[in-house]
């Protein structure tokens, strides 16, 4: 057999030696062309394969930025879901700024909630004897018309009241296209991506309160008798608990200002209008009572641009404590409810 195949073919091809297919082809090829069908094979590999790395790279690419894109409707609230509350006729809310005799805070407060696009109007509680002078309303309506950046200007109003009483801002307003209200003190200014964030939270939950600065109720007993203690952001901020959130800084339904003024006991009034204080502690008992919730804490950077107000006082928390209790014996109950959670808006949070 091996005879045979070593058989010399010069016959066959004319060259007097052995026959080989390999040196064939080499002869054919070339010195040169030996290399040529190889190379160009690794080359055609080469190339495709950098196309293949290409394609993937751009699906992946387009991945990425669809999810980035989706992640937060399908993670928790779509800002951007229609809801009955942000219906064109109850579009946006109503900023309800409380101020006394501090207009450089109020100038400074009215033009930083203009410029919010959530703002549908901007209503400011004037308590002083003397009604705002024509310059300063000319002021704050020039500056809200400079600083609004949606076609749909804000309406500014002052809602003038006789007497000076903390009870005033939560009066009922007739007139109002929005069913939110952000309740805000004149020298609290909370960013407006921060505060349209806490918008899209409270119309998911538009009969509780929802703000920014948390507080709690603790029970506490002291000389066998058991009492209630008003609890700060230091409390808060140890036990990780809340039930209340201050109206310095909360949005809630417009309905409870004719809650406040007609339906709570005339004694949480009184006591408002005596001691000067706990007004938005008794805003929480009664949006608690009526849902028997607790509110809800969104987390947000606010800054506080006035020098002190009466919790710098050296009593305030003597007198929030007492308040605290003598409200909860006036109700014949405990309506607060705590909670341990709190929103994040997590498009801008690495950690939530």
């Amino acid at each position: 057999m091996s005879t045979l195949i070593t058989i010399r073919e010069a016959s066959l091809n004319g060259n007097g030696g052995d026959y080989s297919p390999a040196k064939e082809k080499a002869a054919n090829r070339g010195v040169y062309g030996a290399r040529s069908p190889l190379l160009h094979r690794r080359l055609r590999l080469l190339v495709g394969g950098a196309k293949y790395k290409l394609i993937l790279l751009f699906f992946l690419v387009t991945a990425a930025y669809l999810l980035s894109s989706k992640i937060s409707p399908f993670m928790g609230w779509n800002p951007h879901y229609p809801s009955s509350v942000s219906s064109p006729s109850r579009g946006g809310y109503t900023v309800l700024i409380n101020t006394w005799k501090r207009n450089t805070l109020l100038k400074q407060s009215v033009a930083h909630y203009a410029s919010c696009q959530g703002t549908d109007a901007i209503h400011v509680v004037w308590s002083e004897v003397d009604p705002p002078s024509y310059k300063l309303r000319d002021y704050l309506k020039k500056m809200v018309q400079k600083k609004s950046q949606t076609a749909h200007k804000p309406n500014l109003r002052f809602d003038l009241n006789e007497e000076d009483n903390l009870n005033n801002r939560f009066k009922p307003i007739q007139d109002l296209r929005t069913d939110a209200i952000f309740s805000v003190d004149d020298d609290v200014i909370v960013p407006c991506r921060t505060l349209d964030f806490a918008f899209t939270v409270w119309q998911t939950a538009p009969l509780t309160m929802v703000g920014f600065v948390p507080r709690m109720h603790w029970l506490d007993e002291e000389n066998d008798v058991v009492h209630y203690r008003y609890g700060g952001w230091w409390s808060v901020w140890w036990m990780g608990t809340y039930s209340m959130v201050l109206s310095k800084a909360a949005f809630f339904h417009k309905k409870y200002l004719e809650l406040y003024t007609k339906k709570m006991p005339s004694s949480i009034h009184d006591y408002v209008s005596r001691e000067r204080n706990c007004e938005d502690i008794a805003m929480s008992l009664l949006v608690a009572n009526a849902t028997g919730a607790p509110p809800i804490w969104v987390k947000g950077k606010i800054y506080e641009i006035g020098s002190s107000g009466i919790s710098s006082l050296k009593d305030h928390s003597d007198k929030r404590n007492k308040c605290l209790n003598d409200f909860v014996s006036l109700y014949g109950a405990m309506p607060l409810a705590s909670t341990n959670a709190k929103a994040v808006d997590a498009r801008y949070e690495w950690f939530w």
